[in-house]
């Protein structure tokens, strides 16, 4: 046998394999799925979830498929402690605000991408390198959240605070926006939407963030845009990511002073939080 053919034969094989491991990893994985949709929707997580102030004014039908969507989340996921331990309150109610995103989006699984949750008890303190100038500092920051890559960071403290009641702000839907953000590839403040409808939506958003950003810098004058606060100017990733919490916390204030910017999310959420949640 001559080099070539060995080569040939070599690589071959290696391409043969490649594709058995694909086949035996999604067959494993579809079992995996088949296993996860026998599992039932106790009445444990029914209690939990009907503490939100979102859940009970689902219909029927939305409530039934947002419970699989927790199931699979719960089971799917890895949920990871830092000082603490995890309990069911908070993986169902981690899924529950995470998939409520995407209850109208069809998609199959709630994130397939993601794979680890970690919970904190606390904020976190992190620390990053930023440049101002070509003059590197080392900063700190407190964090109640964080995403990156397939994992997710929530303080169990502001989260469950924030989960019970509508008061604007919300941690959960926070971090899981900026993961829908990530879909396309980039956290840029655009998520994955039609081409037929992108020039609207970056129009639309990056006019509100410009906006904000130049009554954020002069740190007055604020008026409507108080609702969505500083944070949001922080950059167009950050702005979508506030502005998806305000509209599924306080709807009906973004419909009133925002109705372009609400009229956007509501054609890409395909909800009315307006009319649900107001």
């Amino acid at each position: 046998m001559n080099y070539h053919g060995a080569i040939l034969i070599l690589f071959t094989g290696l391409g043969t394999i490649f594709f058995v491991f694909l086949f035996l990893n999604e067959l494993r994985k579809k079992k995996v799925l088949e296993k996860i949709k026998q599992l039932p929707f106790t009445d444990e997580y029914e209690a939990i979830v009907a503490r939100t102030p979102h859940y009970h004014r689902l219909e029927s039908t939305d409530q039934l498929s947002l419970q699989r969507s927790i199931v699979y989340f719960i089971n799917a996921k890895e949920f990871m402690g830092i000082g603490l331990e995890v309990t069911d309150e908070m993986k169902v109610i981690i899924a529950f605000y995470a998939c409520l995103l995407l209850i109208h989006k069809r998609t199959e699984n709630c994130y397939d991408n993601l794979k680890t949750i970690i919970i904190y008890p606390h904020s976190v303190i992190i620390k990053e390198v930023k440049s101002y100038g070509g003059i590197y500092t080392k900063e700190q920051f407190m964090i109640q959240g964080q995403s990156a890559n397939d994992t997710v960071v929530i303080s169990w403290h502001e989260a469950k605070s924030e989960s019970y009641h509508m008061r604007h702000n919300n941690v959960i839907i926070h971090e899981f926006a900026h993961e829908i953000d990530f879909m396309d590839g980039e956290i840029d403040g655009v998520p994955p939407i039609e081409n037929s409808k992108y020039d609207g939506w970056v129009h639309i958003l990056h006019k509100e963030f410009n906006s904000l950003n130049t009554i954020a810098q002069k740190d007055r004058g604020w008026g409507k845009y108080k609702l969505l606060g500083s944070y949001a100017a922080s950059n167009e990733a950050e702005f979508f990511a506030v502005v998806t919490e305000r509209f599924f916390e306080s709807p009906v204030s973004l419909k009133h002073h925002f109705p372009e910017l609400y009229s956007e999310l509501e054609d890409f959420y395909k909800i009315d939080t307006a009319m649900l949640f107001g």
